[in-house]
């Protein structure tokens, strides 16, 4: 959260993010986490949206199949803002972060929202259910679910 955050300030923009899970984390990986309710996202969401002029979103760890419908359902509610899919799955150390079937929700229900999706090589690989696949590879399939893709 805190690079993201320091990403859009270098650019000169303001981030106001709606947290959705947890982590104990050291530099090296991340050792548990925790999916925040239904409820805390919705109103944190909401507060920023009625509060500001939100020009994008950004998502990252979702870690739960009902945090990929929390954030469908306010996808839909605001369907003009463009968003940024960056489908946390792994951690830097390779820990999971969510079941894979996390990874497949996205795939199917938030990168069609998504204006660019922007999964590293190994999220990548379990988005389009290639465990060894290459970047186009894995960009063949994942190409018929968003318009734009990034594999970092």
């Amino acid at each position: 959260m805190q690079a993201d955050i320091e990403a859009l300030l270098a650019q000169g923009c303001h981030a106001a993010p709606a947290i959705t899970a947890l982590t104990v984390q050291d530099t090296v990986n991340v050792s548990d986490f925790r999916v925040l309710d239904r409820e805390w996202v919705m109103a944190q969401a909401n507060a920023v949206l009625n509060d500001s002029n939100v020009a994008a979103v950004k998502l990252g760890m979702l870690g739960s199949l009902e945090m990929v419908d929390t954030v469908v359902d306010l996808l839909l509610a605001h369907p003009h803002l463009p968003m940024v899919c960056d489908p946390v799955l792994r951690a830097g150390g390779g820990g999971r972060l969510g079941k894979d079937e996390v990874g497949y929700a996205m795939r199917e229900r938030l990168l069609p929202l998504s204006t660019i999706a922007t999964p590293n090589l190994p999220e990548a690989r379990i988005l389009a259910e290639l465990p060894e696949g290459t970047a186009d590879e894995c960009a063949d399939k994942l190409l018929l679910f968003c318009e734009y893709l990034l594999i970092t």
